[in-house]
């Protein structure tokens, strides 16, 4: 299996080099394709993500960034692998989950890395519905999506852009507070994104499964997305899911940290990667005004769509 410039969970220094030196030239740029922002990097091999081969034992993780897709690709990786650890850490998680959507030059795009993947699979994309490339219709794939309500996500979101360097720098929060709610960044709006993915997945072999959800009770939903993949968990692998997927045992493990990126590409001084894993921190950024603000979009922008969301637990 190709690492894509991994070994053993370092990163190949080739391979850093030439980042290192893309980087430093680099000024971040965005495209759109249909209306949605995306990278630039996205846009210019916007054919080959559309033309994207899925295969009939594909899992693909499906979210809104910044929903818990990290968290999710742990959860769904174990639960195939049985709760075998040793085999899960065999790489980091964005070499073992190919992202579909993403060219994070010099190292292979998600396409590339994905296409040299033996099968099962498992794959990750933050695209909206309308931009999912067709084989995954077409091959019947089974699709976790993880929905988070919008005002906690806004809040990681924030710091994630922060500390990302591939991403637009987010600017103020009360700028990107703007920015969000009107859905000018990257992969769009939140509001069309969880309503999209909400409405075709009875359509599908969607199972969409929410954040607050999986924080109010992991072992239930573990054991629901255990079910929909087609494995009865016994207790002793329910656990092990459990443990190895806490949110202390992931912001400890470097192949789930991101702590093996540099900081030219992750600068984790900024902000961690896995910053607080809670449901409501919302409260500690949003101005009375901006809540009262946000709450009339949310209400306008939601209306009819029969989905709800928790912002405190």
């Amino acid at each position: 299996m190709r690492r894509g410039g991994c070994r053993g969970g370092r990163m190949d220094p080739e391979i850093m080099e030439k980042l290192a030196e893309e980087m430093k030239n680099m000024t971040v740029q965005m495209g759109e394709i249909q209306g949605v922002p995306l990278p630039k990097s996205t846009c210019d091999i916007w054919d080959q993500i559309y033309n994207f081969q899925a295969r009939e034992d594909d899992i693909l993780i499906a979210t809104f960034p910044k929903a818990g897709t990290t968290w999710m690709q742990e959860i769904v990786d174990l639960i195939m692998l049985n709760g075998d650890v040793e085999k899960s850490m065999r790489a980091p998680c964005f070499v073992k989950v190919p992202f579909i959507d993403l060219h994070p030059k010099p190292m292979p795009s998600g396409v590339d890395a994905a296409n040299a993947m033996p099968s099962p699979r498992l794959l990750k994309t933050h695209l909206p519905i309308q931009l999912m490339p067709p084989s995954f219709w077409e091959k019947n794939v089974k699709v976790v999506y993880v929905a988070r309500n919008a005002k906690d996500c806004m809040v990681s979101y924030f710091y994630f852009q922060r500390l990302n360097k591939g991403l637009p720098d987010p600017g103020t929060w009360n700028e990107y507070f703007s920015t969000f709610t009107s859905g000018h960044v990257p992969w769009g709006s939140w509001f069309d994104h969880v309503i999209g993915w909400w409405k075709v997945k009875d359509h599908h072999q969607i199972l969409y499964v929410f954040y607050e959800d999986i924080i109010e009770d992991p072992k239930r939903e573990i054991t629901k997305i255990g079910k929909f993949l087609g494995k009865d968990l016994s207790a002793e692998v329910l656990e092990t899911v459990l443990h190895h997927t806490s949110f202390q045992a992931m912001k400890e493990n470097p192949l789930t940290n991101f702590s093996v990126l540099p900081s030219f590409v992750f600068d984790q001084s900024i902000s961690p990667f896995m910053r607080k894993g809670k449901v409501g921190d919302w409260k500690n950024h949003f101005s009375v005004s901006q809540n009262i603000v946000f709450d009339e979009e949310y209400k306008k922008q939601m209306e009819g769509s029969g989905l709800s969301f928790r912002t405190e637990l």
